[in-house]
């Protein structure tokens, strides 16, 4: 395993990115809500069934 060199996880930072908007009225916050959804929505459709992970006997 690789040793991280004391940068922060990216995917770490992101989040916390995220939760440091604060929406300034009702439709921005609809719209960061939509963002989460769509984020959320793509990453269902990028992990793939693992059909292929099973092997035929011989």
């Amino acid at each position: 395993m690789t040793r991280n060199k004391g940068k922060a996880d990216k995917n770490l930072s992101n989040v916390v990115e995220a939760l440091d908007i604060h929406p300034v009225n009702s439709h921005h916050a609809q719209q960061l809500q939509q963002d989460k959804n769509d984020r959320r929505h793509q990453d269902a459709l990028n992990h793939d069934e693992p059909t292929d992970l099973r092997h035929p006997r011989s």
